[in-house]
């Protein structure tokens, strides 16, 4: 670009100072000589742009990416480790607390009966969508032929998994709202004045650590597919089977009485939202046109040079 901007600077200077006598003498020689005879090799006009890539690719930096990990994993393994001494003493709910007082959505959840499979359901569609989050890239890798391309995807699964863990975590011990069956406890206990709620993962309901998982890797899995997929198919069947997941899991941690409502849909979106952003941060540009354009137009006016007009334009 400095090469093609120092061509038009001195052409620009050469017609300034050129006089009368050879501004006549170049017209004459321009309307002698062919015009093709003195056409430039490289063009400075602006060109068209070039179309887009079609095939999306993904990058990675090692040492980013790894220390988000890290860094991620790190401080979810204390929280566990600190709600695993019992240290932090969990809410305890009021015994004169209304129960209508709770979001109309989140009072069937203190009503009912827990389900005692639910629970494990749960778990195995947790354990589901973890397993496909493991065996996406190595397919990655198949269906592009390229190692790197796989080892980029599990990355961003790595990197989705670890946020969103650290994330649910900390909310988890900022909000220390008490689970639904800590509520059917207290109401068991109410004429027991000497009974408390000891247990610190009674307190840990919002938002819910299996909705936020599923709803991630789902969310980074249908952004790939979205990406990468020459075929709709493909896409919209993962976002439709991801969908489903999230919310038989959302559905089973409520009839277990692990969670309310509003903590699975809560931690859905949440974990949704790490998966899609994680990918779309890792996406490469696929813009190829040159970002900067210089251009010079010569001005002829009655068979004389006036000069011309230099432009310069471009993407910022």
């Amino acid at each position: 670009m400095v090469k093609s901007f120092s061509v038009c600077a001195l052409a620009l200077l050469g017609l300034l100072h050129v006089t009368p006598a050879a501004a006549q003498a170049q017209v004459a020689d321009a309307t002698v000589v062919p015009p093709k005879a003195h056409e430039r090799k490289v063009t400075l006009q602006p060109q068209v742009a070039e179309a887009p890539e079609e095939h999306v690719t993904f990058q990675s930096d090692p040492i980013a990416d790894g220390a988000i990990i890290v860094v991620s994993l790190g401080s979810a393994g204390v929280l566990e480790l600190i709600n695993s001494t019992g240290e932090i003493r969990p809410q305890q709910i009021d015994r004169n607390f209304n129960r209508n007082n709770l979001i109309w959505i989140d009072r069937a959840a203190v009503n009912q009966t827990p389900s005692k499979s639910a629970g494990s359901l749960s778990s195995l569609g947790l354990g589901a969508a973890a397993a496909f989050a493991i065996i996406d890239p190595v397919l990655t890798g198949f269906r592009e032929q390229n190692v790197q391309s796989g080892f980029v995807d599990a990355i961003m699964y790595s990197e989705t998994a670890a946020l969103t863990l650290a994330l649910t975590n900390v909310v988890k011990m900022a909000v220390r709202r008490p689970r639904p069956i800590a509520y059917m406890e207290a109401d068991a206990h109410k004429g027991d004045d000497t009974w408390s709620n000891s247990s610190t993962d009674s307190a840990l309901s919002f938002f819910s650590g299996h909705a936020s998982m599923v709803g991630a890797l789902s969310g980074t899995a249908t952004y790939l597919a979205f990406a990468r997929s020459q075929s709709p198919l493909r896409p919209w069947l993962t976002l439709g089977l991801a969908t489903s997941l999230t919310t038989f899991v959302s559905v089973e941690r409520v009839r277990a009485g692990k969670h309310f409502p509003t903590d699975v849909i809560a931690g859905a979106f949440a974990g949704a939202g790490i998966g899609v952003v994680v990918p779309h941060l890792h996406r490469t540009a696929g813009v190829r046109q040159r970002p900067v354009w210089v251009g010079f137009t010569p001005a002829v006016e009655r068979d004389q040079a006036q000069g011309g007009v230099l432009t310069l334009s471009g993407l910022f």
